[in-house]
């Protein structure tokens, strides 16, 4: 087991135009992985479904296994690492992810060919793209929310949290692309099938954010330089699609900035940023 702050050395690739690609391969209580990519180094954030099912999702966007760089654990719940072991082990990636989180998810991820042990709050370069994970509330060990950068252009992840703290909004400031929970409708929560319990997990400060969290976060945090917020893990039984984007569209009118919604069962679109930088 590696640190990675101290031994994944920073590449000296440069390209004149920097470009940022995601594509949202599931989001949901069933699922979750996200492909981040700058043309050079690639790296899936998560793997929550079957290493068959993420294969068969990435080929449709035209995507190998084989060029992945690596893979990022946000946290140690089923639907985030289902099919993390399998691919590392498969394709030899290694696999990034903090040390609790490590403990935590050892039954299930079993042997790995190569681990990266990463620390919240502490950037990292994983070849031409520079990793920041950050401290986000939910409850597991050690949950953490990423930005992944290049030449200035940034990607924002905070999925599974239950109140956008200031160091979370910090972090997702100047984003280009943000991919944001909007997990639940408050009334559908309070009026739904779930048990008591759980929906007080779920309206917690360690719980999901509501379509109303996320509409006020995503108000503090766009600027000019948002182009596309991806509204992610939305509760099947508790949310849908239009009442999501009817209430965090309220955050982004009048701008430019362009609003989705991520699916369980398909495959999102690849969505790519680009910035020309002249000093390269």
């Amino acid at each position: 087991m590696r640190n990675a702050v101290t031994e994944i050395p920073k590449s000296e690739i440069r390209i004149p135009h920097s470009e940022l690609q995601l594509c949202v391969l599931a989001s949901g209580s069933r699922g979750n992985a996200i492909f981040v990519s700058d043309g050079a180094t690639s790296v899936l954030i998560d793997a929550g479904l079957s290493g068959r099912e993420i294969e068969r999702r990435l080929s449709l966007r035209g995507i190998k296994v084989q060029s992945l760089d690596g893979i990022m654990v946000s946290h140690e719940h089923f639907d985030h690492i289902q099919g993390v072991g399998v691919l590392a082990r498969r394709y030899k990636l290694p696999v990034y992810i903090s040390r609790p989180t490590m403990q935590a998810a050892s039954a299930r991820l079993k042997t790995m060919p190569a681990s990266v042990c990463f620390e919240c709050g502490a950037g990292f370069q994983l070849n031409t793209l520079r990793i920041h994970p950050f401290s986000v509330s939910h409850d597991v060990c050690d949950p953490a929310g990423f930005t992944i950068s290049n030449n200035g252009s940034k990607i924002g992840i905070a999925t599974d949290l239950g109140i956008a703290t200031s160091l979370v909004k910090e972090h997702l400031k100047g984003c280009a692309i943000l991919v944001l929970e909007a997990n639940y409708d408050p009334a559908m929560l309070m009026q739904g099938p779930y048990p008591w319990p759980l929906k007080q997990r779920i309206n917690s400060r360690v719980g999901h954010l509501s379509n109303e969290a996320s509409r006020d976060l995503l108000s503090e945090v766009r600027d000019d330089r948002l182009e596309h917020v991806i509204l992610a893990h939305l509760s099947e039984a508790n949310n849908t699609p239009e009442k999501a984007l009817d209430v965090v569209s309220r955050a982004t009118a009048g701008t430019k900035i362009k609003l989705s919604v991520a699916s369980q069962d398909e495959c999102g679109a690849l969505i790519h940023h680009y910035q020309y930088n002249p000093q390269l």
